[in-house]
């Protein structure tokens, strides 16, 4: 099985290394093509204003100088060798949950291998202020990742979806198993906006990640998490409102 890796964190991140041991799991045919600093939040951005340049690292490791989208991009077209069967994206310092997965780019590097034909999944370490910097801050991920793996890669998927996975900040002994469910949302905006001066005393403006207030639906990704459960949550690129298109198709006919 050949499998490629990325992620947002960028090719030095931690949680690379993690998602790369639970792939060894599964095989050694592994290739690895990520942003060569962070990314996080860039969503399903393509580089098209400027090159992309592409560094190798060493045997089957390269990183580039853009989003998640161009190092998978770059990785199926110009790194490796054949199409690969499943591309890992992650294991992201951080949750994607919820709505907050159409800004990551975990996930949308995943979205780019569901693009090019390529079972992907993405996953995501939920980490809390007192485990976001600490030794174990992947535990959860590195304890369960494969026994969540194994499953996603027997089970026949649709053309054109992925799946988003989301461990819990917690002990790995503390998991209390896998759930699948669906994507829940937020009830507010995103964040905050913060003002400011730098040293020079120009004006600037900081997006904040202050907490979200939400709503623990019954069967959400966010439920799940909160529960002390693994989420994995599949996800479809056809964004269409189908129960829609009978109404507006109305509008405009005579």
């Amino acid at each position: 099985m050949r499998i490629l890796l990325t992620n947002d964190d960028g090719i030095h991140a931690p949680g690379l290394a993690v998602l790369e041991k639970i792939a060894r799991q599964f095989s050694d045919d592994i290739w690895i093509c990520a942003p060569d600093e962070e990314q996080s939040g860039m969503g399903h951005a393509l580089t098209l204003t400027r090159p992309v340049r592409l560094r190798k690292h060493g045997e089957r490791r390269f990183s580039v100088t853009g989003t998640p989208t161009d190092a998978v991009t770059m990785g199926l077209r110009k790194v490796i060798e054949a199409q690969p069967d499943v591309i890992l994206s992650g294991v992201n310092r951080g949750a994607n949950l919820a709505d907050d997965i159409t800004y990551s780019g975990t996930v949308s590097a995943a979205i780019e291998g569901a693009l090019a034909g390529v079972r992907s999944i993405a996953m995501s370490q939920v980490y809390t202020k007192e485990t976001r910097n600490s030794d174990s801050a992947f535990a959860a991920a590195t304890e369960w990742g494969a026994r969540v793996l194994g499953p996603l890669l027997d089970t026949p998927l649709p053309k054109r979806t992925l799946v988003n996975v989301n461990f819990p900040p917690i002990a790995p002994d503390a998991v209390k198993g896998v759930r699948a469910v669906r994507q829940g949302f937020h009830d507010y905006s995103r964040g905050t906006v913060v003002e400011g001066r730098d040293p020079r005393g120009f004006q600037y403006y900081w997006f904040g990640l202050e907490a979200i207030e939400h709503t623990l639906d019954h069967g959400t990704d966010l439920e799940a998490i909160d529960e002390g459960y693994i989420s994995v949550t599949p996800l479809q690129l056809d964004l269409t409102h189908h129960s829609s298109l009978g109404a507006l198709a109305a509008r405009y006919e005579g």
